[in-house]
């Protein structure tokens, strides 16, 4: 089974006084920049930076005043511009999805608790927070996010359907797999929001183990958030289960269940995924190595998707028979900065 203890992430010294003012204020800024721009996704590392450096209160006031400075500066553009109203729903799915589940996770984060556990329960804040958005959009600006997104789902999926035909691909598999990008648009949105999650938690733990290298402190205690660690609680195969039985049923409930088993298959290819990293670490693979396997994996991934069925499954199976110790692993501190 798969290793659930739990080792407390090393807490630096925190900075008092002007420093600790500083700190703070960068954080705010950064928090409320990343809000209005494209570098939404690095969100949560910085709160959650915020949070180890300056602590939770500080974590969350830094997260307050760069909602206020960004409800201000989408308030102005939306009065100013001819931009819709959605960018207010765009902005709440921003706080509720990315900055929420962040602070959510951040006691969790202070223990050390296991990266998959970490990211699990982030994704169900976001879950519930992007739930939350779509009822305060239609309540209040008479837009549906759901809506626009299955628009989005049926453009792209006309798109692909002109491609299969100049392909010759069938035009019964062209119309199932143009059908199934609307039917699982929900669960590809909710794929958004876990990458950009998983990216910030490794991206924050990355920064920590920059920081403990610099203060010459013990990396692997500092950061126990690398890629090659990611594995999800079993509890997960609970929800494969329900979703993969949603083909032999009907209406609402088959829609629910084929979005969440488009989920849980993506995350257990994420875990597949860290597998494969770690038995690269595992047999001491140089960068050349490592692009190589990489390389064939992306061969794999073309020839008929061979690569991606096979780390999901693994991903799957890693609850039964724990891969990452078939072989005895080198120690963390040869574990290769390059995740």
């Amino acid at each position: 089974m798969i290793d659930s203890s739990v080792e407390p992430v090393a807490v630096p010294r925190r900075p008092t006084g002007k420093s600790a003012a500083r700190s703070f204020v960068i954080h705010a800024a950064l928090a409320g920049v990343m809000l209005v721009t494209s570098f939404q996704v690095l969100l949560p590392a910085v709160l959650l930076h915020c949070g180890i450096r300056l602590g939770r209160r500080a974590a969350w006031l830094a997260f307050a005043v760069g909602a206020a400075f960004a409800a201000l500066v989408t308030g102005f553009l939306v009065a100013t511009t001819p931009l819709p109203l959605s960018q207010y729903a765009d902005l709440a799915a921003t706080i509720l999805g990315l900055a929420l589940p962040a602070l959510v996770v951040l006691p969790m984060v202070e223990r050390g608790e296991p990266f998959g556990r970490v990211l699990l329960v982030a994704l169900v804040v976001a879950v519930g927070g992007l739930l939350l958005t779509e009822i305060g959009a239609r309540t209040l600006l008479s837009f549906s996010p759901y809506a626009e997104q299955i628009e989005g789902a049926r453009k792209i999926a006309a798109s692909f359907a002109d491609i299969y035909a100049k392909l010759g691909v069938p035009s019964a598999v062209s119309k199932t797999w143009t059908q199934l990008i609307v039917f699982c648009a929900p669960g590809s949105v909710i794929v958004d929001f876990a990458f950009f999650l998983m990216l910030s938690i490794l991206v924050f733990g990355r920064l920590r183990g920059w920081r403990a290298a610099v203060e010459g402190t013990d990396v692997s205690l500092a950061t126990p958030y690398l890629f090659r660690n990611l594995a999800f609680p079993d509890w997960l195969l609970f929800a494969f289960v329900a979703g993969g039985v949603s083909p032999l049923l009907k209406g609402t409930v088959q829609h629910v269940g084929a979005n969440i088993l488009t989920v849980v298959v993506f995350l257990y290819l994420v875990q597949g995924l860290a597998i494969f990293r770690s038995l690269l670490v595992t047999f001491g693979a140089g960068l050349g190595a490592s692009l190589l396997a990489y390389a064939m994996l992306g061969v794999l991934t073309v020839v008929g998707g061979i690569a991606p069925l096979m780390l999901s499954m693994a991903g799957l199976f890693d609850s039964f028979f724990d891969f990452r110790h078939f072989m005895k692993r080198k120690d963390d501190s040869d574990e290769s900065h390059s995740d």
